[in-house]
Formats: C-alpha cells, structure tokens, sequence
C-alpha cells in the first residue's frame, strides 16, 4: 500500500538516499557506507544530474534529516559509522518503485527506456511495459510520488521526473534539456576516436616489433 503523505526533500537529501539505494545493489562489499563514501557518491561525475559538490557537513546534516524519517539506519563498523537506508520498509514501496526512484533522484528526469536501462543493476526490468507499469502507479497514487512530463519539442517519448523534491515545472526542464543537447552521442564519438587512435599507436609498435625480427632473421 503507497503512502497517502509524500516526505518533502532538500535535493542533496534526495540524492543521499539515491546514492544508499544504488550503492547496496553495486557496490554490496562497500555497503552500508561511510559518510565520506556517501559523500564520494553525491559528487559523482558520472550518471548524475545535476552534478553536486556537497560537503561532508551537508551530506552529514541531509543524513539526520533523512533520520528523522526513518529512512536511515546507522551502525557503528569499525571505527566510523556507516550508514544504510530503509526506503522499502519506510515509503512502504515495492523494490521496482524503489529502484526507479532512486535512479530519478541520481539521473533527473529519464524517459522509461532510460530508466530500464539505468535501473538494470538495481532492479532488472522485463520489458518497457513493466517500467511503465510502475511508474503509472506512482504517478496514480493520493499523492503522486512522480509525474509524466509534457514532451519537450522534438522527442519522441515523455520523461519522468519524481516528486519528492515538490513539484516540478515541466517547462523549464525542457527548456534546460534543449538548451544542452544529449552528450551521450557526442561522448560515444569521443571515445571511439580515442580507440581508434589507440589501436593505430598499437599497430604501429607491432609493424615496428615485425620490422626489426626481419631485419634479424635476415642477417
């Protein structure tokens, strides 16, 4: 049964119990995880949006709000304390809602193909059907923990974004998205070309490696 009262979060607090929530499924030796960890996590680089530069006395302080809730357990490892989340038992949801949550919290507004995608190591989703599913029961329930955006002009697909930070104004994320196009393509090639420029090195040094046993044996 979904809660009829959604928690209101700060955004490092959302992306604190974003961060628990990935890193049980993907890092299980690391977990329950330090403050620094945590905070390590919240700052990320990589498959997070917005990009935060949190202090450890602000991931600390969004620990104790999220505590409040029950959201967190803390137990002593050692000689720091470490830090686990109870978000199934505490937002009584199941561990498909729970995982497209915490990626909506990490990633920002996805569409459900991004979300299958990106929930694979927290949850395993069938088929889009299923993601759908899931998030038309979210979105249904006495407060909707998140909602279909309008399509941002010239997508194909609608986005989802949660809620749990309050509302969210549809316009200006698409704005935004627009205003900077999807990087994944332009990285992809980035990439590639740094591959192709590395086999070329390595093809290089082998013709060269050939060239000198050659020249040996020939002698």
């Amino acid at each position: 049964m979904l809660m009829t009262t959604l928690l209101q979060f700060t955004p490092l607090e959302a992306r604190v119990l974003g961060v628990l929530i990935e890193k049980e499924k993907t890092v299980p030796d690391s977990y329950p995880l330090s403050a620094n960890a945590l905070t390590l996590g919240c700052n990320q680089k990589t498959a997070r949006d917005p990009v935060m530069s949190a202090r450890d006395a602000e991931v600390i302080s969004a620990i104790e709000g999220l505590k409040a809730h029950s959201l967190i357990v803390e137990s002593s490892g050692g000689r720091v304390m470490r830090y686990a989340h109870n978000a199934r038992r505490a937002l009584k949801l199941p561990e498909q809602s729970v995982a497209l949550l915490a990626m909506l919290m990490l990633r920002g507004a996805q569409t459900a193909g991004e979300l299958r995608l990106n929930c694979d190591r927290l949850h395993p989703f069938g088929d889009i059907s299923s993601v759908d599913a899931f998030l038309e029961e979210l979105a249904a329930a006495e407060t909707p923990w998140v909602v279909k955006l309008a399509k941002a002009p010239g997508s194909r697909e609608h986005r989802w974004a949660h809620l749990l930070c309050g509302a969210v104004d549809s316009e200006t994320l698409n704005i935004a998205s627009n205003a900077s196009p999807p990087h994944s393509q332009s990285d992809e090639v980035a990439s590639l070309k740094a591959e192709v420029a590395t086999l070329n090195k390595e093809v290089a040094s082998l013709r060269a490696i050939m060239e000198k046993i050659q020249a040996q044996l020939g002698s």
